[in-house]
């Protein structure tokens, strides 16, 4: 049967990419968008196909993932036109202060309250003739390519199944998470939790260097990412990275700020960013942002102490300690399972427990799930379960309601099912954590 018959899925595949190029042509804008836009989406489905190819799949395989590869983008396409209040209230006004400050050079003010990395492509974008929600957009997805093949790259660590691989890298870019986080909302969590699993699967392959610049590349762009960062720890005591290479990690979080310290702007004042970024929520005097946290589960104006979100803070901390300490007693028995469970808890059961929490910081925590769902699919429950919890977050700052909009003693349907859905899926990462940690059989593949 020819390859590109007309009932074969990649026949579809080849229509649905098609249909996603025609979609970025005919959307709003310049004659230069109607030119780049469609120009960046083809090389963005290039780029997919590509490392694709690099995995070595076959052409076979590669036009049968054409698919999945269309629809991915089709969707992402299609929601490229959303504006949200995050884009015309921040996102906008921060690239034209780019545009008409001189671009780069405009580095050195106090613009926006993300890290510099993500500033030079903002500052970037003033100096294009594209639409600036396109452009900024096009950067995640582009993240979103390296994410799912980040994925792909943490399940090739775990089994030589390559249809595995491939089921990994299509959840992610599928994940409805991930398809409104960057195309829909303009966020860009794609970019550091891409940045993370390609960090996590250097170190699962004995590549300490380039896992120590990836995490700190990860934590130039988002704060989020210390959520990850104390599993090196566990890295350097189990051996698998030795105590000078450590010194990877200042070295490319200094590059990484240092154009923009070269441009003028303080030292201060981009570390201060961090503390701004922790800062603001605590200044809002709320302890949860439509996040399936802790917080989640009591009644949305309850009244806390002022102690409660320090004692949060401090179960959030011991529970970090806790998850190293298991680590430690086992270091001379700790395999790549491991690694990647224990990730998965400290990346989810970190924010759970803190204060302050948005509906975007479980990002990393949720894409864990989907890898380790793929590869132990009775585990697809679990990811399910977060993936469900976190997309109620979205849909309440995207759709400006609750889904379940009935209150039980004040905490609506919504947050409280988020809540235990979220809880659910840290009780089990958590508990097959413990279980690979002392070496049952109940987590091999």
């Amino acid at each position: 049967m020819p390859l590109l018959s007309k009932k074969s899925p990649a026949a579809f595949g080849l229509l649905l990419c098609l249909a996603a190029l025609y979609r970025c042509a005919t959307l709003s804008g310049s004659g230069w968008d109607h030119l780049l836009v469609p120009l960046a989406m083809l090389s963005l489905l290039i780029l997919a196909l590509l490392l694709l190819k690099r995995a070595g799949f076959s052409e076979n395989a590669l036009a049968a993932a054409l698919f999945p590869l269309g629809l991915a983008f089709f969707l992402r396409a299609f929601l490229m036109p959303c504006v949200t209040s995050d884009y015309q209230n921040f996102l906008s006004h921060w690239v034209e202060y780019f545009r008409q400050n001189g671009g780069f050079l405009a580095l050195k003010d106090p613009v926006g309250n993300y890290n510099v990395p993500y500033l030079y492509m903002l500052a970037a974008l003033s100096h294009l003739p594209l639409n600036d929600l396109y452009g900024i957009k096009l950067f995640s997805i582009l993240f979103d390519v390296l994410l799912a093949w980040g994925g792909l790259r943490l399940a090739r660590t775990r089994t030589a199944d390559r249809s595995v691989w491939l089921i990994t890298f299509f959840s992610l870019l599928l994940l409805p998470t991930v398809i409104l986080n960057g195309a829909c909302w303009g966020q860009c969590d794609s970019v550091w939790a891409a940045l993370c699993l390609h960090a996590l699967a250097c170190a699962l392959e004995d590549k300490p260097v380039p896992s120590l610049v990836l995490l700190a590349l990860a934590f130039s762009f988002k704060l989020q990412a210390i959520f990850l960062i104390p599993l090196w720890a566990a890295f350097w005591f189990a051996g698998k990275l030795r105590t000078h290479e450590l010194f990877a990690f200042p070295l490319a979080f200094f590059l990484s700020i240092s154009p923009a310290l070269m441009l003028g702007k303080p030292l201060g004042a981009i570390l201060s960013i961090y503390l701004e970024q922790a800062g603001d929520s605590v200044a809002w005097q709320t302890v949860n942002y439509n996040s399936p946290s802790l917080f989640s589960l009591f009644p949305y104006r309850f009244s806390f102490s002022p102690a409660a979100p320090k004692l949060a803070i401090a179960a959030a901390f011991a529970f970090m300690l806790a998850v190293l300490a298991l680590l430690f007693f086992r270091r001379k028995h700790l395999d790549g399972t491991v690694y990647l469970l224990a990730a998965a808890a400290l990346s989810l059961g970190i924010p759970f427990l803190l204060p302050y929490m948005h509906e975007r910081y479980f990002f990393l925590g949720g894409i864990l799930l989907v890898v380790w769902a793929c590869l132990w699919p009775r585990h697809t429950p679990a990811a399910a379960g977060a993936e469900l919890a976190s997309l109620g977050g979205y849909h309440a700052y995207l759709m400006g309601r609750y889904l379940l909009p009935l209150t039980l003693f004040g905490t609506t349907w919504a947050q409280l099912l988020e809540g235990l859905c979220m809880l659910a899926a840290i009780l089990t990462v958590t508990v097959t954590f413990l279980f690979s940690l002392y070496g049952k059989k109940s987590v091999s593949l």
